[in-house]
C-alpha cells in the first residue's frame, strides 16, 4: 500500500516538473519573441524616419500598424519591404495603413496573406495608383473569403484536404479570372463523388482558369462566361465532361464571333461553281457565256466594222495674179 502511494507521488511530482518546464519555455520562447519584434521595431522606425513624406503622428500610426503584423506572424522582411517601396512610391501614410489593415484582418481569419503581399509588391514594381493597389488587394480578400467558404462546404460533402492553404489560393485565382463560383463548388462536389484527391481538383481549377481567360482574350463577357460554363456543368457527367464542353462551346462561341466580324470571309468561288453575285449582274455558271441585261441590244462579235467615210479634200484656191 506505501509503495502504491510512493508511485502516485513520484507520477504527481514528475507531471508537475514536466509542466513547469514546458511553462519555462513558453515564456522564454515568448520573451525572446518580444524581444526580436523589439529589435525588428526599430529598424523599421529608422527607416520611416529616414522620410521626410511622414509626420511624427503617421511615423508612429504606421509603426504601430507594422507591429500588428508582426505579431500575428507576418514575416518582418515583407513588412520591413512594403515600408520601403511606400516610401520610395511616395505612398501617403493612411494608404499604408490600410494596406496594412486588409493584411492584418485577413490574417486574422486565418487566411493566407502571401498572395495579398505579393500584389501589393507587384502594383509598387509596376507604378500602379495607391487606390488601385488597396482595391485589388480588397477584391482578393473577398476571393479568398468565397474560397475558403467553397472548401469548408467541399469538407463536409467529404472532401478530405491536404494543404488547404495552396487549395484556397487557386479557388481564389479562379474566381479572379471570372471563373463562376457555382462551377467550382460543382467542382469540387462532383470531384469528391468521383474519388479525386486535392491535387486533381486543384489541376482542373487551373484548367478552368485557362479556359475562362481564353474566353476572355476572345471577347466574351463575364455573364456569357458564366452562361457558357452553366450550359456546360448541365450537359456533364464528370469533370472531364464539363471541361470538354467548356472546350467545344469556346471554340463555337470564338468561331461564330469571327464570322459575325468578318474575319472569315468566302472564297471566290463557292462550291457550286458560282461565283459570287454583285449587285448589278446575275450569277455565272463557270463555262458559260455571259448573258445580255433585258434591254441592250446584242453586240455581233464577228462583223467587221463599218469604214468611216474620209473628209472631203479642199480644192486649193487659185494664185493670186
Amino acid at each position: 500500500m506505501t509503495l502504491s502511494k510512493s508511485k502516485i507521488k513520484f507520477k504527481l511530482i514528475l507531471s508537475l516538473i514536466t509542466l513547469l518546464t514546458i511553462f519555462c519555455f513558453t515564456i522564454s520562447a515568448f520573451s525572446a519573441n518580444a524581444a526580436n519584434i523589439d529589435e525588428q521595431l526599430e529598424q523599421l522606425k529608422s527607416i520611416i524616419s529616414s522620410s521626410s513624406s511622414y509626420s511624427a503622428f503617421q511615423s508612429r500610426m504606421i509603426l504601430n500598424s507594422a507591429q500588428d503584423l508582426l505579431e500575428l506572424g507576418i514575416p518582418f522582411e515583407d513588412t520591413k519591404k512594403i515600408i520601403e517601396n511606400s516610401i520610395e512610391e511616395s505612398f501617403d501614410a493612411y494608404s499604408v495603413k490600410k494596406v496594412f489593415d486588409v493584411i492584418l484582418e485577413t490574417q486574422q481569419e486565418g487566411l493566407p496573406t502571401e498572395p495579398l503581399i505579393n500584389k501589393v509588391n507587384e502594383g509598387f514594381a509596376k507604378n500602379v495608383d495607391k487606390t488601385v493597389i488597396i482595391s485589388v488587394i480588397s477584391t482578393k480578400v473577398e476571393n479568398l473569403k468565397k474560397a475558403s467558404m467553397l472548401l469548408n462546404e467541399a469538407r463536409q460533402e467529404g472532401l478530405e484536404i491536404n494543404g488547404e492553404e495552396e487549395m484556397v489560393e487557386i479557388l481564389a485565382d479562379s474566381l479572379e479570372n471570372d471563373v463562376p463560383q457555382e462551377s467550382l463548388f460543382w467542382l469540387l462536389k462532383t470531384g469528391t463523388t468521383e474519388g479525386k484527391n486535392i491535387e486533381e481538383i486543384s489541376e482542373i481549377s487551373e484548367e478552368l482558369s485557362y479556359l475562362s481567360l481564353l474566353a476572355t482574350d476572345s471577347g466574351l463577357s463575364s455573364e456569357e462566361i458564366s452562361l457558357l460554363f452553366k450550359k456546360a456543368i448541365d450537359n456533364s457527367n464528370s469533370t472531364e465532361d464539363m471541361c470538354e464542353n467548356i472546350q467545344n462551346s469556346l471554340e463555337a462561341e470564338i468561331s461564330t464571333a469571327k464570322i459575325e466580324g468578318g474575319e472569315g470571309k468566302p472564297s471566290a468561288t463557292s462550291d457550286t461553281g458560282t461565283l459570287p453575285t454583285s449587285t448589278t449582274e446575275s450569277p455565272v455558271e463557270i463555262g458559260e457565256t455571259p448573258t445580255q441585261e433585258t434591254g441592250e441590244a446584242p453586240t455581233e462579235t464577228g462583223s467587221a466594222p463599218e469604214p468611216s467615210t474620209p473628209p472631203a479634200e479642199e480644192t486649193p484656191s487659185p494664185p493670186e495674179n
